[in-house]
């Protein structure tokens, strides 16, 4: 969950301000100084500072903040003051609001501001070896267009394989990509679901052993052994 640090002169403000972010989902808290937020804004993930403190410029906090590290941070003004919005994100905010403006719509900007600086991984993309086509989003095999059911983890190290199909993986690499596991496990499961994947696939020149290595993936045509399905 997303720990929001609100700096607030105005009691009855921070508070309604918590309050309202707790609702919408956020971990939230309040300070009431500038002095207080630059001591406790590295516990947090993003930062609410209103611009209006009692004991420093939001402006010189503002730069303080951005200096001593990447928070997230959101001003807040009093006012539709566009040169204080403007002065605000020339100081290093991320964003500037008013507080007249709605509690849902703060939560949008806080939203769309923590997108921006932690961006989520990509999903993982359809991988096709043609005929043989992966997609990470269903957890589907398909060869010559035709689906091969496979298990939730003979997906995954079919998967994996076909990621960097010109690399070896060893068995090492794989136990702990697929499974989360370290060399302790014993690696005959590898061995176990390689053996299914080629007997699912029809062939085993799909997946390559390299002896004292591991494995990568390969390819097949259609003939003999890869017309079994």
């Amino acid at each position: 969950m997303t720990n929001v640090l609100v700096v607030e002169r105005d009691a009855s403000a921070a508070e309604a301000m918590v309050r309202n972010l707790i609702r919408q989902g956020y971990i939230a808290r309040s300070v009431d100084t500038g002095t207080r937020a630059l001591r406790t804004y590295r516990e947090t993930d993003l930062v609410l500072l209103s611009l209006e403190l009692p004991d420093m410029d939001g402006l010189e906090v503002c730069r303080s903040l951005r200096s001593g590290g990447d928070t997230p941070l959101i001003g807040v003004t009093d006012l539709e003051d566009e040169l204080g919005r403007v002065l605000a994100l020339q100081a290093g905010a991320d964003d500037c609001v008013v507080k007249t403006w709605g509690f849902r719509e703060i939560g949008a900007r806080i939203e769309a501001v923590l997108r921006r600086t932690h961006p989520m991984p990509g999903t993982p993309g359809t991988i096709s070896l043609r005929p043989l086509h992966m997609d990470p989003r269903t957890q589907e095999v398909r060869l010559y267009d035709c689906v091969v059911p496979v298990t939730s983890k003979e997906f995954e190290l079919l998967y994996t394989l076909a990621a960097t199909p010109e690399s070896v993986l060893s068995r090492k690499d794989l136990m702990a990509k697929v499974w989360g596991s370290n060399w302790g496990r014993a690696s005959r499961t590898i061995d176990t679901h390689v053996s299914s994947l080629r007997a699912k696939l029809g062939s085993s020149r799909w997946i390559i052993t390299v002896r004292g290595v591991g494995y990568r993936m390969g390819h097949a045509r259609r003939g003999p052994e890869a017309s079994k399905s």
